[in-house]
């Protein structure tokens, strides 16, 4: 692992929370595009006031946004970091490696973690309004049952059709589960495991009235695919004010 100053900062950061971890040059360390992807989400509108989150896995290692800090703020100091793998459940049981003084762990954490269960390599967690509204019109066309499915439209070849199964087609039909919220974001996690194992092959869950958990093999994938179904909600929203459906 590349740090700011080799084996020197190693030795001191082993005393100081394992700050090692989380310095280095690379641009492409997880302790760095944390920060850069959070301040890019906060300006697309996806984690206003704090919300949402982003965490990665780098070998045995996951790196995860703190809860309850500004996201265009957040500085590579500020990362938690796991050893992987690690108990889920309860959440002392953890193996936290890092944790910054006065921040607290992500609420986020446990639904991460499942979804590193599920070989992903990066997830993030948005409160995009286009996922909360295309929810809403589920809801109200399909019941609570429904989930949200869209075709014929080129941004679908943005998506996975599962592990290892290549890109969806554009006359493919995309369908992205969505879950119910809770009161508390740990409480999700169930509704994200039972909709994971009901479709494993779908790289996003949906939840209703609140936004989207995204996963992918890497940080690129994972980023990308958020992208495409980001435009594809606004899209369908769109189209439903239009009266064009979203099933070709």
């Amino acid at each position: 692992m590349t740090t700011v100053a080799g084996k020197a900062v190693e030795a001191v950061g082993s005393l100081t929370n394992n700050d090692h971890l989380v310095q280095s040059s690379d641009p492409e360390h997880p302790a760095n595009l944390i920060p850069d992807l959070c301040r890019k989400f906060y300006n697309w509108g996806w984690v206003t006031g704090t919300g949402g989150g982003t965490s990665i896995r780098h070998g045995d290692h996951i790196f995860i946004a703190p809860s309850g800090v500004q996201k265009e703020l957040i500085q590579s100091h500020n990362i938690f970091v796991i050893q992987w793998p690690t108990a889920k459940y309860p959440a002392e049981a953890r193996n936290y490696i890092r944790k910054p003084l006065k921040l607290n762990p992500s609420a986020c954490t446990p639904l991460f973690l499942t979804a590193f269960e599920h070989g992903a390599g990066c997830c993030i967690h948005t409160h995009s309004q286009w996922a909360v509204l295309v929810t809403l019109l589920v809801e109200r066309e399909k019941g609570p049952e429904g989930c949200f499915e869209i075709n014929n439209i080129e941004q679908i070849k943005g998506i996975p059709r599962g592990k290892g199964k290549g890109m969806l087609g554009f006359f493919d039909t995309l369908s992205i589960p969505i879950i119910e919220n809770t009161a508390f974001e740990e409480d999700l996690t169930s509704g994200l495991e039972a909709a994971m194992n009901k479709d494993p092959d779908t790289y996003a869950v949906l939840v209703r009235r609140h936004g989207i958990y995204v996963w992918g093999d890497n940080v690129a994938k994972a980023k990308t695919q958020c992208e495409s179904l980001d435009y594809l909600f606004q899209l369908a929203v769109e189209m439903h004010k239009l009266g064009i459906p979203w099933i070709k």
